[in-house]
């Protein structure tokens, strides 16, 4: 697998590191890059617009001291890694910290970034950085956004699936890039009801006021979300099994991000995996900004893995 991990020195790119360590499969065939993409320096011009730095002086002074920034920042990180039996390539990009990660992004299986750039740690709260939000958001294949691991316990695992291709590859990615043998796995299924968006309570399809038995699934839209649910949890759980794990399961209804990240907190998970598909469905609606939302206020790492062909 080629892993391209990045860093700009902060404490939350330090921990992904270290978490990304702990939680992938080590192999003598993996190839792991650490990336450090320092700013292009700009100036403002006298009549006011933004431009590229025109003193060749103030340029040669700002390539010397970024570059040796840079360095400093690439060798702390790669002593991290090695730290952690991880030997590491060095890579050092000068520009938009984001557009460098995204486009080489391409070249990797997975993209390791930190819930918060330099720039953000002093911000309170949860979130993540604006530099992580581009590379969730645009980046191609996985992306890890690594948070600190509880200590002295077991890892806890919580997959939200869909039944989509990018969700399928999530459990795959999991199941076998990962270094789990010992972790508690959950294996989710939000049902989003039409209902839901509308800020609507179930009843409100029961427009005669009155419980009413319905047969028929092209009448009960409840009845047919459910369908397949069952099957869809069930190939996931299965396909953890022949990785020899085993998963508990769970059915929930509502917001699938809202209920993904109320799962996370209550069960006091270590990460939580799904896919996204960006593609809209009734039934199966987990789409590209439900994986944006959870990894964005998620307390844990959250694994963000689209379908690539």
């Amino acid at each position: 697998m080629k892993v391209l991990m990045t860093t700009d020195g902060s404490r939350d790119a330090t921990t992904a590191l270290r978490t990304a360590c702990r939680l992938l499969r080590k192999t003598d065939h993996d190839v792991v890059d650490l990336l450090c993409v320092a700013p292009e320096m700009y100036v403002t011009h006298r009549k006011g617009k933004p431009g590229k730095a025109g003193s060749v002086r103030l340029r040669e002074d700002y390539q010397r001291q970024i570059v040796l920034e840079t360095e400093r920042i690439l060798a702390e990180g790669r002593q991290v890694l090695r730290a952690e039996g991880v030997e590491a390539r060095p890579l050092a990009r000068i520009g938009s910290p984001s557009r460098a990660i995204v486009q080489l992004a391409h070249d990797y299986d997975m993209t390791v970034v930190g819930a918060r750039d330099r720039y953000a740690e002093g911000e309170s709260g949860r979130g993540l950085g604006p530099v992580s939000s581009r590379v969730v958001a645009h980046g191609s294949g996985a992306v890890l956004v690594g948070r600190e691991l509880a200590a002295e316990r077991s890892v806890r695992v919580l997959l939200a699936v869909d039944g989509s291709l990018a969700s399928e590859r999530a459990v795959h990615l999991i199941a076998s890039q990962f270094s789990l043998d010992s972790a508690e796995f959950t294996v989710m299924h939000v049902v989003e009801t039409p209902w839901v968006r509308l800020g609507l309570e179930p009843e409100w399809f029961d427009h005669t006021g009155r419980s009413v038995e319905r047969t028929d699934a092209e009448e009960n839209p409840e009845h047919d979300l459910r369908l397949g649910v069952e099957e869809v949890v069930e190939d996931a759980r299965t396909q953890l099994e022949r990785f020899g794990f085993s998963a508990t399961t769970m059915i929930e209804e509502g917001d699938p991000a809202l209920e993904i990240l109320s799962e996370a907190e209550k069960g006091e998970y270590d990460l939580i995996a799904l896919g996204a598909s960006g593609v809209a469905g009734l039934k199966h609606d987990m789409l590209g900004s439900v994986s944006s939302r959870v990894a964005q206020d998620a307390a844990c790492s959250v694994l963000v893995v689209r379908f690539t062909e």
